[in-house]
């Protein structure tokens, strides 16, 4: 008799989460095809009724979105085509205009300084590259060995020429939670504007951007369950911002392109799921977090990439990163898939490199110790079982011959 086939183990939430209930549910009448689907599907810009229909549907999504952001307003709500964009359109939007606004203001400067920390995802750290060639000067703020970045060293990085900070809220590789709230009033007291990418962190930690007090975050609709091709910007009100994407001027100039309604209701659902009950939620996956640490500290040739103390809220509870020695990332990947396991080396981003990890190395990581780093990241729905199923499968990756 053939047996069924073993349900495949996911630990690569950081990567993509799987889609919601919620958001399924949510996005399921939109799936129709032909006429019976038109009053959903319609152009949310179209003044006829399936046009308004759709609206309405876009702006309840947003008023959701908001609510669950911490925002004070739903129009500071940007929706984007995904976190990357949003990143993007920050860096470039909100550096762009808060230099023309000081020129305006009779208060040019000559090199306007944008710094950014040295563990940023790629959407940052890309653009702030290429920043570069159109006259902006750019600082990498370091972190510590525990990826973390000091309020005092973004203090003697910032100067009058300032214009734009951008620091992430959380870490997907290492968890490391940064202490936002301080870093933006830091930002603030030198008259720089300040942007976060918080897109590891939106369901994973208590969040609200009004308390952060931040101009601007970047936010993913996938990484939380969401639909992909998703995402959104939060725009503070009256912030100084050039919009990136320009043409038919919708989403109130910032974001021009006709928006995707049914992937917005998809992120106010995933959103509003993730959000509910953040704090059980994060309680909960850090005892699944904390028990990988522990047993995992068994094994010889693994050890902790960061220190994370038992119930820790300084990292993110759903993320556990260790290094193993002897072995490299993509091998112990393709080991852990021949049995049935997902997990990951580091960013998705990054994962066809042979180069290790930017953010490894930026900690002080040793390059060849880099090499074997291992990545795993779990969700609401991940349980104590799953987490033992992976570590009776680690002896067999790390002594793949004999087993």
């Amino acid at each position: 008799m053939t047996m069924p086939p073993k349900p495949y183990l996911y630990l690569d939430y950081a990567a993509t989460a799987p889609l919601c209930a919620e958001a399924a549910e949510a996005m399921a009448p939109y799936d129709g095809v032909g006429e019976a689907s038109l009053m959903l599907n319609a152009n949310p810009n179209s003044l006829h009724s399936p046009g308004r229909t759709a609206y309405r549907a876009l702006e309840a999504a947003r008023r959701t979105l908001a609510e669950c952001l911490g925002a004070r307003r739903p129009d500071e709500v940007v929706l984007t085509g995904g976190a990357t964009e949003a990143d993007n359109a920050a860096l470039w939007g909100l550096a762009r205009a808060e230099r023309d606004r000081r020129a305006q203001a009779g208060k040019p400067v000559a090199e306007p300084h944008v710094i950014v920390s040295s563990i940023e995802h790629a959407a940052v750290l890309r653009p702030a590259k290429t920043m570069r060639a159109a006259g902006f000067r750019v600082t990498e703020l370091p972190v510590d060995r525990q990826g973390f970045v000091e309020v005092r060293a973004l203090e003697a990085a910032l100067g009058a020429d300032t214009v734009l900070v951008s620091v992430q809220a959380a870490n997907s590789e290492v968890g490391s939670v940064q202490p936002v709230r301080e870093l933006a009033a830091c930002a603030h007291e030198a008259g720089a504007l300040f942007h976060t990418d918080a897109v590891q962190a939106l369901g994973k930690v208590p969040l609200s951007v009004g308390e952060w007090g931040v101009d601007a975050a970047s936010f993913s609709a996938h990484k939380i369950g969401g639909p992909r091709g998703v995402g959104a910007l939060y725009l503070k009100a009256r912030t100084p911002f050039e919009p990136l994407m320009r043409g038919g001027g919708q989403e109130s100039g910032l974001r021009s392109g006709t928006q995707n309604v049914r992937g917005a209701v998809g992120f106010a659902a995933a959103a509003r799921a993730a959000t509910a009950h953040v704090a059980d939620d994060a309680a909960a996956m850090a005892v699944l977090r904390d028990r990988l640490y522990g047993a995992l500290a068994a094994f010889g040739p693994v050890q902790a990439t960061v220190d994370v103390e038992p119930g820790s809220l300084d990292f993110l509870p759903n993320v556990v990163s260790v290094l193993v020695e002897g072995l490299e990332s993509e091998t112990m990947l393709l080991r852990f898939d021949g049995l049935g396991i997902g997990v990951s080396g580091g960013s998705a981003c990054s994962s066809h490199s042979l180069d290790p990890s930017h953010v490894l190395l930026a900690m002080g990581v040793p390059a060849d110790l880099a090499h074997g780093a291992l990545r795993l990241s779990f969700g609401r729905g991940t349980t104590m079982a799953d987490i033992d199923a992976f570590l009776a499968a680690m002896p067999k990756v790390l002594d793949w011959k004999r087993a």
